[in-house]
């Protein structure tokens, strides 16, 4: 049984303007959070489709390097595959301890101070 949860409440008095907005916007406060996301998330988006794609090429144009057996019936390209979704859940764990280290208490900050708060 589903039930609908009301829209939250809306306070037109305690929204911030465009201007406050714009504001914020340019700060050096946002500028530095928004420097910490991209320095993380940019250069790691980067590896992993590099390491992505190094894995399809390997599979299209290294067959033999790809089928050779690691242990039993388990060969490179079943491993190389594994590794993928490994390092899928790996970068989303790092990637939540940087935002909760870094990023979360920055933005913390400012949507405090947006809502009237700080």
């Amino acid at each position: 049984m589903a039930t609908e949860t009301p829209p939250p409440a809306k306070h037109p008095a305690s929204l911030p303007s465009t201007e406050e907005f714009t504001e914020v916007q340019q700060s050096a406060e946002f500028g530095e959070l928004r420097r910490a996301h991209r320095s993380f998330a940019f250069p790691l988006t980067i590896a992993f489709i590099a390491w992505y794609l190094l894995y399809v090429l390997l599979s299209n144009y290294a067959g033999d390097f790809m089928g050779t057996k690691v242990v039993g019936t388990i060969n490179v390209a079943l491993v190389l595959g594994l590794a993928q979704f490994l390092t899928t859940f790996l970068i989303a764990w790092w990637y939540a301890r940087h935002a909760a280290a870094k990023l979360d208490p920055k933005a913390e900050a400012i949507k405090s101070r947006m809502e009237g708060g700080a």
